[in-house]
């Protein structure tokens, strides 16, 4: 059964779990939340502009893409790639953050994207170019990066080397037409649930394109995170979306039956 979480999110996005709280992030009030069991939240960080999104390095500080590059720790002080308005972050075992970026906006003509990586040292280098609005990422055991790809309809998979490059690439799923896979996050079978603002839901799907479940949602599904204390709460951040952009922005909850695994 799906129930609401919280309420009152300008515009929601990046969900994560953490320490054993819900974390996410509210773009249009430029907060980084985090929240307690009963949906009480409080403002964590504060990020001028958007987009930006979080995780967290080895050494437990937060870390963020801004407008103005990837950021790190409490007072959100530069980490690297200086500048660089990044979308999706993930960080890998190593300690490396792997970020994208579109290469135009939603409503523009589509152009290929790409995605890099920063160093533990703050240096930064694009490892993969067209990707077709690289959105949600994940980080499957110690050496997969799976990122949706919203204008291709597909899950795209690299190995990352043990010097930071990525090779192999390869489709992971193919979703079919119109899926538009947003945020991801991945489970302990190998599966992977992507989030959909067309399709307004969020969708368990096998490598290969498989699909395992599904949960329906009243709005636009902009990400999914699972967490919780046994790694079986489905946390869905979403919207609604029109002309105007996204507003109204709601977490819903659905119990599943296969816990979280890898990254974020």
């Amino acid at each position: 059964m799906t129930e609401l979480f919280a309420t009152g999110i300008q515009m929601g996005e990046s969900p994560r779990w953490h320490d054993g709280q819900f974390w996410m992030c509210d773009w249009m009030a430029g907060e980084v939340l985090v929240f307690d069991a009963a949906g009480n939240r409080e403002v964590a960080a504060r990020v001028d502009g958007l987009p930006f999104s979080i995780d967290w390095l080895p050494d437990g500080r937060l870390v963020a893409t801004t407008p103005d590059g990837v950021r790190a720790g409490a007072d959100l002080s530069p980490y690297g790639a200086a500048g660089q308005p990044f979308n999706e972050i993930v960080v890998d075992a190593a300690g490396r953050t792997w970020v994208n970026m579109p290469g135009s906006m939603p409503w523009e003509e589509s152009k290929p994207g790409i995605v890099a990586v920063v160093d533990p040292d703050g240096s930064g280098r694009e490892v993969a170019d067209d990707v077709w609005f690289p959105n949600g990422m994940a980080i499957l055991g110690d050496d997969t990066l799976v990122v949706a790809e919203s204008h291709a309809d597909r899950l795209t998979a690299w190995t990352i080397t043990e010097s930071g490059e990525l090779a192999d690439r390869r489709i992971w799923a193919d979703l079919g037409p119109g899926s538009a896979p947003d945020g991801i996050c991945a489970d302990a079978e190998g599966a992977i649930w992507y989030a959909s603002v067309p399709s307004q839901r969020c969708v368990r799907v096998a490598a290969g394109g498989t699909v395992l479940d599904v949960v329906e949602a009243d709005r636009g599904c902009f990400a999914c995170m699972l967490g919780g204390n046994d790694g079986r709460t489905l946390y869905i951040v979403a919207n609604n979306y029109g002309r105007q952009g996204a507003s109204d922005g709601i977490v819903l909850t659905h119990r599943v039956d296969v816990p979280h695994a890898g990254r974020p």
